[in-house]
């Protein structure tokens, strides 16, 4: 695991600047650094050392030295595919190697066989080309600036161009626009103007001799489902590669553990683990707060398990005096209160492992989310005439969102997992420039022959999933240099989630039917009956307060762009609106460290 950054327009190259760039990354790689610099280019990296600590230092060169490679991520078959490889003279016993290797014998199409998170860069140092890509679900970040059509630098991390002259900490008011209602955001250009991310499954090719460069996807998800499965058949299936799957995420040369909160998808990675260890106890990692805890949960599997399970408490004052911190290495505030218990997490979970296992993914690939139940529930509300549902989405009570949602289309209102500031609460609080919100018609028209639960499966995978929970699972843990991996997310495990029809995700109320069902035997029944109750954070208890009403309202960027009656407004009922509030908390400290330079 690294942090990997290049300077790509030979204005700016220098072995200074590009020192300077990597030197913000060294939490994602606290063991070595590494860099290439000619007339046209100056690489760089991180190394946070998990696989062939030894001989693994980057960058590595072709044998002829003419290609070399700066790399981010793990490859977890790299074995299998360095056998394809026979022939080739490998220097080390890395997956750096692998990809390098794999690259010169198949080109781009190297991306497609490679199982593993990753974002890489590979220099032809005859040709003056670049080739950059990002794994297909965007577990590992990417980033470019862009001057005019030129890309002037990569990196891991946005922050890394903070130290390039000439770049500019310029807001980009489409993205705060679209944070207000997404909570985190969905643009392909950052909240920094002209920095935009490669998007996942992704590469990017640069031609250091005219400037020119081409970006494109090279794999998509696709639902296609097949109703002639049998359950039990599939049922064995999913558990057969499930275990394959965290099998190879466990390869590594340092201590590996893992996260396990009180649901079934940390529970099935953990339960997992403990069997492929066998007699030697995996650690195992917990996190609650003062009043809300998924402490006895996670017990009701680390117990049984006999796992060596640590469990901490974060507090209100522990957890405020550390959003600064978590915003510095977010590079994009993200206002996902769970986050910072993520940061917690994972502080503690570094003094014993480097490595950790999660369940990332899970829900967005088998259906766990409950409000993918919705559109079955609203079958029962087929009889209700229009005037009824539109009486009843008027009513100050209880649901009436679901009455409201019951009289549109699924396209009209579902955005992803989280919709914070409606469309018309957006109205009256922006004051800035009128702005659209960001659409997702293309998302929608691909995924127009599945139901609305698979639709809506569909819209999280390509945006809340990468925008919101591979963004706080990676910049959390690596901001305390532990290396953060997600079986769910292995590309046999997306193979068959792609293939499992409606019915085997969602049966009687219940959601992930079938991968529930293909654990019977594996968990505890309190565990794997569970509902999905999200990370619980107790911010609705810990939002009021004078500190974070200041933060907000002595803030110039809000002071210029937001109605400040309406902002009072929401203070008049906190716990309420402690999601609105919290979410511009955030948004005031980005401001306040990225572009007022204030990280005290």
């Amino acid at each position: 695991m690294c942090g990997i950054a290049g300077i790509t327009n030979k204005e700016l190259v220098s072995q200074k600047l590009i020192e300077k760039m990597t030197r913000t990354l060294s939490h994602r790689g606290p063991d070595d650094d590494g860099f290439f610099v000619d007339d046209s280019v100056a690489l760089g990296m991180r190394r946070l050392a998990i696989i062939d600590l030894v001989k693994g230092d980057q960058p590595i060169s072709s044998t002829d030295g003419r290609y070399l490679i700066f790399f981010n991520g793990e490859i977890y078959n790299y074995k299998e595919i360095k056998k394809e490889l026979a022939g080739y003279d490998f220097k080390t016993d890395s997956d750096t190697e692998v990809i390098l290797a794999g690259y010169l014998k198949w080109g781009g199409e190297v991306l497609t066989r490679l199982r593993g998170m990753f974002a890489f860069a590979i220099y032809d140092t005859q040709e003056k080309k670049v080739f950059i890509a990002r794994d297909p679900f965007g577990i590992k970040p990417l980033y470019y600036w862009k001057r005019g059509e030129k890309i002037m630098a990569f990196s891991s991390e946005i922050k890394s161009f903070i130290e390039l002259p000439e770049f500019e900490t310029e807001v980009n008011d489409a993205a705060v626009y679209n944070y207000l209602s997404y909570q985190y955001n969905p643009l392909k250009e950052t909240f920094f103007k002209n920095v935009f991310k490669l998007p996942p499954a992704h590469y990017l090719t640069i031609d250091l001799k005219t400037g020119e460069w081409e970006e494109k996807r090279y794999w998509q998800f696709k639902f296609t489902q097949n109703n002639s499965l049998l359950e039990e058949e599939t049922k064995k299936e999913i558990l057969k590669t499930m275990e394959d799957s965290v099998a190879h995420h466990m390869i590594a040369d340092v201590p590996v553990g893992s996260f396990l909160s009180g649901g079934i998808d940390s529970s099935i990675i953990a339960t997992l683990m403990q069997k492929i260890r066998g007699e030697k106890k995996i650690k195992t990692f917990t996190v609650g707060f003062e009043s809300l805890s998924e402490g006895v949960e996670a017990r009701e599997t680390s117990e049984p398990l006999g796992t060596d399970h640590t469990e901490i408490t974060v507090g209100r004052d522990e957890y405020f005096e550390a959003l600064k911190k978590a915003i510095w290495h977010f590079d994009e505030p993200v206002a996902d209160p769970s986050a910072i218990g993520l940061y917690f997490l994972a502080r503690e979970a570094r003094k014993s492992v480097t490595v950790v296992l999660s369940g990332e993914g899970s829900d967005e690939l088998f259906g766990g989310y409950n409000i993918y139940l919705e559109p079955f529930a609203r079958r029962y509300l087929a009889w209700a005439p229009h005037m009824v549902l539109k009486f009843l989405a008027s009513l100050p009570l209880r649901g009436s969102n679901y009455a409201e949602r019951a009289l549109s289309k699924l396209e009209d209102w579902y955005i992803g997992n989280a919709s914070i500031f409606k469309p018309s609460e957006i109205k009256n609080l922006w004051l800035g420039q009128s702005m659209s919100r960001a659409v997702l018609d293309t998302l929608y028209q691909e995924a127009s022959s599945l139901s609305d639960s698979a639709k809506m499966q569909y819209i999280d995978i390509n945006t809340w999933l990468v925008g919101d929970i591979l963004a706080k699972a990676d910049k959390m843990t690596m901001a305390h240099s532990l290396e953060l991996r997600v079986p769910f997310l292995d590309p046999a495990v997306a193979g068959l989630a792609e293939i499992l029809p409606d019915r085997f995700k969602w049966h009687s109320g219940t959601t992930k039917y079938l991968l529930r069902e293909a654990f019977k035997s594996v968990l505890p029944e309190s565990t794997r009956k569970r509902k999905k109750l999200g990370f619980p954070t107790p911010i609705h208890n810990w939002i009021e307060t004078e500190d974070v009403k200041n933060t907000i309202f002595q803030n110039k960027y809000i002071k210029s762009h937001f109605n400040l009656n309406v902002v009072e407004k929401l203070f008049e009922n906190s716990r309420e609106n402690s999601r609105k509030i919290y979410l511009l908390l955030m948004l005031a400290l980005w401001y306040n460290v990225f572009i007022t330079n204030n990280r005290e």
